[in-house]
């Protein structure tokens, strides 16, 4: 099996980066300075366990790799990025005939749940990776991350539901590359869990990392907004005790030597000068379900609205505080 990671930031990075360290035939997928950066000079992952200079593989595009049967593609950029990657591939041939679309698989690695439905619409064969993987890109060819034993937790399923047997080969070399992968028949429960986590994106963006009380307080009442929204919804996620327990001793963050702290993927995002960052898929999931189900979320729309502007504008991470941020929330 040969794992075709489509995005090479923080979390394309480090799969495809630990993938080829343990030997796994995996090839990157990256654009612009970091694809150049790759090409040049290879990816430097570090870790806990190091820093390795680590020649993986890398292409600019889907028109410069052929296909095989053996092929998992691994969709790893931003969820607002997802549609015109997924249009890309899918028409792709496949050695043997059919298209990308008709015959491999494809695992979604985004935060959020919007990938999935997105990509079912194009390939028969899609599955669901809840990510929990501590990692920063914050300059071409250059990827950290944070935990260990194992580098992350990437519970995988069939999407909706389901858990088949390419599942558990997928499953087995990422395991060998160090991932903890357990494979579920109800990865969307996972990824609503991370969900409501990831909520707090938009805080730590626009506060920054330090932020204190005024900032839980505000990632507290959009939590909140969250739950009552899912509820009311009827969706249903794993709780914070099995999160403790599949990940407690196993997949724990320490400290990386030279490794500067970053910030989450939205702070991440702003810091590099996106343009566009996720939060129409985390906080604006939430909007969107209050919408379709009569309740109010005016903190998850104040968050939204404002790390939107924040892209837009160019604004640095953490340039509003949390007070400033707190009076926009309409009461």
């Amino acid at each position: 099996m040969r794992y075709v990671v489509i995005g090479a930031g923080a979390v394309g990075g480090a799969v495809g980066g630990r993938l080829h360290q343990a030997g796994q035939d995996a090839v990157l997928v990256a654009r612009g300075a970091q694809y150049a950066a790759l090409r040049d000079r290879g990816l430097r992952l570090a870790g806990p366990d190091g820093v390795f200079d680590l020649p993986v593989p890398v292409v600019d595009g889907p028109e410069a790799l052929e296909l095989t049967p053996d092929d998992v593609l691994v969709l790893a950029v931003k969820t607002q990025d997802a549609i015109a990657a997924l249009d890309a591939w899918a028409p792709r041939p496949v050695a043997g005939g059919g298209t990308a679309a008709e015959r491999l698989p494809l695992v979604c690695a985004q935060n959020g749940v919007e990938a999935e439905r997105l990509a079912l619409r194009r390939f028969r064969r899609v599955y669901g990776m809840c990510v929990f993987l501590p990692a920063s890109y914050l300059e071409p060819g250059a990827v950290t991350v944070r935990c260990a034993p194992y580098t992350g937790a990437l519970n995988l399923g069939r999407y909706p539901s389901g858990a088949d047997e390419t599942a558990h080969r997928i499953a087995e070399g990422l395991e060998k590359a160090n991932f903890l992968v357990p494979v579920t028949s109800g990865v969307m429960r996972w990824k609503y869990a991370k969900l409501l986590g990831n909520l707090a994106n938009a805080v730590e963006a626009v506060c920054g990392s330090q932020a204190g009380d005024e900032a839980k307080a505000l990632v507290a009442r959009a939590r909140a907004e969250a739950v009552e929204v899912l509820d009311a919804a009827g969706i249903d996620r794993a709780g914070d005790g099995e999160q403790r327990e599949l990940r407690s001793g196993r997949v724990e963050v320490r400290p990386v030597e030279g490794g500067a702290p970053a910030g989450g993927s939205t702070w991440q995002s702003l810091r590099r000068g996106s343009a566009s960052v996720e939060a129409d898929y985390l906080n604006g999931e939430i909007v969107l379900l209050g919408r379709l189900h009569g309740i109010a979320t005016p903190v998850n729309e104040t968050l939204l609205r404002v790390a939107n502007d924040f892209a837009r504008a160019g604004r640095e991470p953490g340039s509003m505080t949390a007070g400033e941020l707190a009076v926009q929330v309409p009461r």
